[in-house]
């Protein structure tokens, strides 16, 4: 007797597997520096005891990003322009970027200038569109080392 398994199922498991082995690649330490590098001027309410869950809300967003660009990288791998493939998910990524700009606007001691709150919205742009192409470049290499 054979077990009946559904296209979707096969498919979640296939994503689970591609997401894990890009994952390896990367390291908390890795996030944090990313996140001091793009946030560190921001000053939060709350002080250095609600630092942490910040950081987990950008490395949230981070590996977000990071595994949307490792699953378009088979684009890019096919011959696709790089610029084609960063429109196939512009909205996903756009999404991002607001999500974590909501964010910061909302914990943040910011609000005073535009030109303050600007800015943040290029940070988190910023570090979106690194974090995408970190995981861009990894699918890619994963790909063309066979390690798919």
């Amino acid at each position: 007797m054979n077990v009946i398994t559904t296209f979707n199922t096969k498919r979640r498991e296939k994503q689970i597997k591609t997401e894990r082995k890009l994952l390896k690649e990367i390291s908390i330490k890795m996030l944090q520096e990313s996140v001091r590098k793009h946030f560190g001027y921001i000053k939060i309410q709350g002080g250095v005891f609600m630092q942490q869950g910040f950081d987990e809300a950008c490395f949230d967003v981070a590996i977000e990003a990071y595994l949307l660009g490792g699953k378009v990288s088979k684009f890019g791998y096919s011959g696709e322009d790089r610029e084609a493939v960063k429109k196939r998910c512009n909205e996903e990524l756009k999404h991002f970027i607001d999500t974590l700009y909501n964010f910061w606007l909302y914990w943040s001691e910011m609000g005073i200038s535009n030109q303050v709150d600007e800015s943040i919205f290029y940070s988190c742009e910023h570090f979106v569109e690194t974090w995408w192409s970190e995981g861009y470049e990894k699918g890619i290499k994963r790909r063309k080392l066979r390690l798919h």
